[in-house]
């Protein structure tokens, strides 16, 4: 049964997702504005949207090892303030270059959100319910990507454009400090300091954390850990962790070829293409961004019931449908109605499959001693496929907004045949025997069906 102290502190650490998905989509209601201010072209677009971007990698990549060696609870410490100062530098930016360093900044911050709070939701949740409550992750994403959309639209309602743009920015420092501020109550996970040697502070964090039998649990933790190879390397080594570091580079990088964050970032100017009005615009946005929101709370509910594994092959299909069916549209030109219905139907399919599973995926399928630096991988090749794809989108879609969309289409094809023979499930699988499970359940993933 999981303790209500316990459940609260994992609600503190999965904050870092409303922060993320603000920080991330909030550029979505930016872009006229960004090109009227700074005189942008298509290239520059893409080079002021993509400097969070390259942030994010730099995040990603660099905050893993330190999040291994102090605690994923410290390093998030310094991204709540990171996020804090970077949207008032945002909001204030007097040139393009400042734009691009603060951007760059909330970047970091993104990054490493995406490395540490999963990490850190995974060691201390049962692996009967991993999957739902490192799910409050994107749960907390996807609201603030839906927050950030009513906020647009809100203040482009409010504020003359020249005012609007900078305010949306600045609004994510409320919600910035409050995390810091409730990151200061929350204990270190007990699975890292019990990497550490630091048995008895990890006793201490359990009782924090409401376990009835923390010495116990202590107990059976370090046995667990004790018969894991993988789990003794205190480096992250293609030799011993080669299939995990596959499974997450692969993961990742069909995440993004989905074409998920290209469309919301770009969402205003996708409606525009076809047709619709700024303010039809903007309020179909919100109506995307709430289905998302729908879609991701479905998918908390069954991902610990129907897995990993089925529901990225339910969703491949649909997102393959989707977008070979909004690449017709912009392609013909006909049935410009129907544009929103598909956009909502890919957000649905996405958040119930790869919205949902890569962040519970990559927090589980390393050792402790190097879950962060397993998790730095994955989420740095989700975020460089993610620079590069929405720096190269502005460009692509100026020649031909189809093209773009039948391309994200035919990599949900591939991602089915790919998850469907070679992804194994991790649903139930306690941290300690991820490494043995997944070997045993990969040699039987190409005979076995979804």
């Amino acid at each position: 049964m999981l303790a209500r102290a316990q459940l609260r502190i994992i609600g503190v650490a999965s904050l870092a997702g409303l922060l993320f998905g603000f920080d991330t989509a909030v550029i979505a209601g930016a872009t006229q504005a960004l090109r009227v201010n700074f005189d942008l072209s298509p290239a520059g677009l893409g080079m002021a949207v993509a400097a969070a971007l390259w942030g994010t990698l730099c995040g990603a990549l660099f905050l893993g090892k330190p999040g291994d060696r102090f605690g994923s609870r410290t390093l998030l410490r310094f991204i709540g303030a990171l996020y804090a100062v970077a949207a008032i530098g945002s909001a204030l930016a007097w040139s393009l270059s400042s734009f691009v360093v603060f951007r760059f900044a909330i970047g970091i911050a993104i990054g490493g959100s995406s490395v540490l709070a999963p990490v850190y939701i995974a060691e201390l949740s049962p692996a009967e319910r991993r999957g739902s409550l490192v799910s409050l992750f994107q749960v907390n994403i996807v609201a603030g990507i839906l927050l950030a959309y009513v906020s647009n639209f809100a203040l482009d309602g409010l504020l003359t454009a020249a005012v609007a743009w900078r305010l949306k920015f600045a609004v994510a420092a409320v919600p910035s400090a409050a995390f810091l501020a409730a990151l200061w109550f929350i204990p270190h996970s007990p699975r890292w300091l019990i990497s550490q040697g630091r048995e008895q502070e990890a006793t201490a964090s359990l009782v924090r954390l409401g376990d009835t039998n923390p010495v116990a649990t202590v107990a059976d933790i370090v046995q667990s850990a004790s018969t894991d190879e993988g789990a003794r390397a205190a480096s992250l080594s293609w030799r011993l962790h080669r299939w995990p570091i596959m499974l997450a580079v692969g993961l990742a990088l069909f995440n993004q070829l989905s074409g998920i964050n290209a469309i919301l970032y770009y969402l205003g100017d996708i409606f525009r293409a076809a047709g619709f009005g700024t303010a039809s615009a903007d309020a179909q946005s919100i109506a995307v961004g709430l289905t998302n929101l729908i879609g991701t709370l479905i998918a908390m509910s069954l991902i610990d019931r129907v897995g990993r594994r089925r529901l990225l092959l339910i969703g491949s299909v649909g997102m393959a449908i989707a977008q070979f069916g909004v690449a017709a549209i912009l392609w013909t030109g006909l049935h410009r109605g129907g544009l929103l219905w598909l956009l909502m139907f890919f957000v649905v399919s996405f958040a119930i499959s790869q919205g949902a599973v890569i962040w519970v995926y990559l927090s589980e399928i390393f050792p402790t001693p190097v879950r962060a630096r397993g998790q730095s991988l994955g989420s740095a090749t989700h975020w460089l496929a993610n620079a590069v794809i929405s720096s190269a989108f502005p460009m692509v879609a100026a020649l031909s907004q189809a093209v773009p969309f039948a391309c994200f289409g035919f990599m949900m094809a591939l991602q089915f045949g790919l998850v469907l023979y070679c992804l194994p499930e991790t649903k139930g699988v306690v941290l300690e025997h991820m490494e043995a499970a997944m070997h045993a359940r990969a040699r039987a993933s190409g005979s076995n069906s979804a």
